[in-house]
């Protein structure tokens, strides 16, 4: 297999000059994607509802057609998923992906065409390689297997013909032959949805393979790295796997996890951030070690963004590539060709270089603290985690956090509940370097902080291993992409994991 790698390696980079053509003509690439977004679904119901065969430029569509949110978009859905077709895209949908808000207990059924599996999905999956072997030209990476901690996978009963799953299954199962010979587990293990017996078998099944790379959530697989050690009786998961080289990981800040992953598999790897949802493929890290992901501007998506205070505001305003500002929080707005039209994603993004356009996941709309004013997103609270983590020599597994209101005997709090994996030797350093270093990363919060007046110290509480897999079982959600809500403002699911802790 080793004489295959510099032929892939040439493969894979002969695309750079394609990715060079949109990279560098962003606001083309956006103007070309709707043009043909439009035109394809014209004739679809909902084309015909909002005139598209008359839209002829950007103003005159964000004009004609509202944002959407998956309540807006839920009938349209739920009709296509009983059979009915051209009603939000003009090709048959037959796959839909399966996502859980972490704030609901609904699931939402995001819409998989053709199209968006091909040019969207599979084609931003060759740009990832392109941009590994780019800066990785000797890799053997495609010359061993690709370990992939996906989702479930269940068919729908609604209709025959029509099937769903987590976004992992579902691009599992539609892969090509020769996919299947490049990754590990079975399908038939990386599909099982009860995720106690699945660790269990993706352990025993994937020791002895040659493992070059792993992809999936960091929780499961820090998770899965434990059980391997426990049942090899090795030092660290090289020992293991020798040839490992990469790591791809998205949907959770990677940056608390970080030194965990380090010491558990004992060797210098790749890490590369991939922000690849339900909706599409949107963005992947290009360059190794620096900051942003790049946008992927030509891969079916067209993409609108929402200064975060116009989120609620009975006719939202977004703006387009060529105003978006460094640092400034959006909301991602995205029409598809998946039949997703000005559909709000619910991620907040911040853009972290302008030439090339690149981003990164800043939190949830609805995920964050402002109780007091206080403004706090999930990429602070990560950092502040991360910080701490570092001065005080903890290790954390998961965290959550809300906040304590006011009460007649004292003034309001953020209240977290932390699964360490190593607590700190000192509780009370620990929570003052987070304090700290809260108050370093956002002036709100300092400013709450000052003198106590409004925000008290905050209050931590240790929980036992185990109880957030606990609580995310009792909702339904234990596994695949679904996580512990980092932040709120309300305190329903905090209450809830402490009610479990104290049984």
């Amino acid at each position: 297999m080793k004489l295959l790698s510099p032929a892939i390696s040439s493969l894979a980079r002969m695309r750079l000059w394609r990715i060079e053509g949109w990279k560098n003509n962003p606001a083309d690439a956006q103007r070309e994607v709707l043009q043909d977004l439009v035109t394809s679904a014209q004739n679809t119901e909902f084309g015909r509802k909002y005139h598209f065969s008359e839209l002829f430029n950007i103003r005159s569509f964000k004009q004609t057609v509202p944002i959407h949110e998956y309540e807006d978009m839920k009938p349209y859905i739920q009709r296509t998923m009983k059979g009915e077709q051209n009603i939000i895209w003009n090709t048959p949908v037959y796959w839909f992906a399966k996502s859980s808000g972490t704030t609901s207990d609904k699931s939402k059924f995001i819409p998989v065409t053709d199209e968006s599996l091909e040019d969207c999905h599979y084609k931003a999956a060759k740009d990832v390689l392109t941009f590994y072997y780019q800066f990785n030209p000797d890799s053997d990476l495609l010359t061993g297997k690709g370990l992939v901690l996906g989702g479930s996978h269940t068919i729908n009963p609604l209709n025959q013909e029509a099937q769903y799953g987590d976004l992992s299954a579902v691009l599992l199962q539609n892969s090509p032959f020769w996919g299947h010979w490049l990754r590990t587990p079975d399908l038939s293990i990386a599909l099982m949805d009860e995720w106690e017996s699945k660790i269990e078998l993706l352990a025993q099944s994937t020791i002895k393979e040659n493992v070059t790379s792993i992809s999936g959530v960091p929780t499961w697989t820090l998770v899965l790295f434990r059980r391997i050690l426990e049942i090899t009786g090795k030092s660290c998961v090289a020992e293991v796997w020798p040839h490992l080289e990469l790591y791809m990981h998205g949907g959770v800040s990677f940056t608390p996890y970080k030194e965990q992953f380090q010491k558990l598999i004992g060797k210098p790897i790749h890490y590369l951030e991939m922000y690849n949802a339900s909706e599409g493929f949107f963005a992947a890290q290009d360059v190794p070690g620096e900051e942003g992901m790049l946008l992927f501007v030509d891969h079916g998506i067209f993409m609108e963004f929402m200064p975060i205070e116009e989120y609620g505001k009975p006719h939202p305003q977004t703006i387009g590539l060529g105003e978006v500002e460094l640092g400034k929080n959006y909301a991602l707005v995205i029409s598809t060709n998946g039949g997703l039209w000005r559909y709000l994603v619910g991620d907040t993004i911040q853009f972290t270089s302008l030439t090339p356009f690149k981003i990164k996941v800043s939190g949830r709309l609805k995920h964050y603290i402002n109780a007091f004013g206080e403004e706090v997103i999930v990429d602070n609270t990560d950092k502040a985690v991360a910080i701490a983590c570092e001065k005080t020599g903890a290790v954390v597994n998961d965290y959550t956090a809300a906040p304590v209101y006011f009460s007649e005997g004292s003034n309001g709090a953020h209240e977290w509940l932390v699964e360490f994996e190593k607590e700190p030797d000192n509780m009370e350093n620990f929570i003052a370097t987070l304090d700290t270093a809260l108050k370093n990363i956002n002036s709100d919060y300092e400013a709450k902080r000052h003198k106590d007046i409004a925000l008290r110290m905050p209050l931590l509480r240790s929980l036992r291993k185990g109880i957030f897999n606990t609580w995310l079982k009792s909702k339904g959600k234990l596994g695949g992409q679904h996580k512990v809500p980092r932040l709120s403002n309300d305190r329903k699911h905090l209450e809830e994991i402490l009610a479990i802790a104290t049984q």
